[in-house]
């Protein structure tokens, strides 16, 4: 009888422990989660676009793109850089409203 009642602590005292562990990473998680939709959200309302992953990943793209042509026209190479600009350009204008 004793051995029952001490293994059937254990069993909640674990089991209350790994329940808390759970509940905490939920929580944390639940709230980045939060955080990042909110963000999402900021800036696509900022910018007039929709919240779609397809528009994200474009805008990312476009800046990217604009990147590149920042670092052609530092190593002087200015058609590069222009052909850079125009479509980094040409893409964040057609996502943005």
């Amino acid at each position: 009888m004793q051995a029952e009642s001490f293994f059937e602590w254990l069993g909640q005292a674990l089991g209350s422990v790994i329940r808390f562990i759970v509940d905490l990473l939920s929580g944390l998680f639940n709230t980045l989660a939060n955080a990042g939709g909110n963000f999402v959200d900021g800036l696509s309302r900022t910018l007039g676009m929709d919240t779609s992953i397809i528009s994200i990943i474009a805008l990312i793209l476009g800046l990217m793109l604009l990147y590149s042509a920042i670092r052609a026209f530092m190593r002087a190479s200015v058609v590069m850089g222009i052909i850079w600009l125009v479509l980094g350009l040409w893409l964040l204008s057609w996502i943005i409203h």
